[in-house]
């Protein structure tokens, strides 16, 4: 099924494997509060998606549009909306019931995770591209320096693409392949294998992986 869930980076754990003498190094991630929006079909919208809320909001920080639309659901202003898209002959979801929340997923499935990346403001390119630098020895002034960026005489211009100071992370990202290594319906909560993006706190897209095979291993 390509349908995903939305949720919250609560923070990084560990899970034992008694069987292997192991630990495994997890993200716990809260996914209680998915909601069904909108179910919108090839034939009124052009293709096939659900679409999911998460995270209450107030109402006063949502605009009137905006309101009608999560109101139409039976359900409050959402701080995250979000579509998942339903692949050609794949049976459409009922969203006439309760979203399944963290039973959506199995232990051992695997899924990519999408997320916005730690800010860090504006950076040289020594943090940010990770250039070694120049000369640290006694008269030089140009220790971490981006050196010479010209092209010489021709084409006498910066090359597009030039690694340069900027604005470093506050990007979307997604980290593929990661596997589920617990899931908690009680709580609310799965727990994924590995890393991923954004400082805790912040909100996820978690859906079917594309590269690998979603069967449980």
């Amino acid at each position: 099924m390509s349908l995903g869930l939305l949720g919250k980076k609560l923070g990084m754990s560990r899970v034992f494997n008694e069987e292997a003498g192991s630990s495994i190094p997890v993200t716990v991630i809260d996914v209680a509060g998915n909601v069904f929006l909108q179910t919108k079909t090839a034939d009124k919208d052009g293709y096939n998606a659900i679409q999911v809320g998460y995270g209450d909001q107030k109402e006063q920080r949502v605009n009137k549009p905006a309101l009608g639309h999560v109101k139409k659901s039976g359900s409050g202003p959402k701080r995250l909306i979000r579509e998942f898209r339903i692949a050609d002959g794949e049976t459409m979801p009922d969203i006439s019931g309760e979203h399944p929340g963290a039973a959506l997923f199995e232990v051992g499935q695997y899924v990519d995770v999408s997320g916005t990346t730690k800010g860090k403001g504006f950076q040289g390119a020594v943090k940010r591209h990770g250039f070694g630098g120049l000369k640290e020895s006694h008269g030089s002034m140009m220790h971490r320096r981006t050196g010479a960026v010209g092209a010489g005489s021709w084409p006498g211009r910066i090359w597009k693409g030039q690694k340069m100071p900027g604005q470093e992370g506050f990007r979307n990202r997604t980290v593929q392949s990661l596997q589920i290594v617990q899931v908690r319906p009680e709580d609310g909560v799965i727990l994924v294998s590995g890393a991923v993006p954004g400082p805790n706190g912040s909100h996820l897209t978690i859906s079917p992986a594309i590269k690998r095979s979603n069967a449980a291993s």
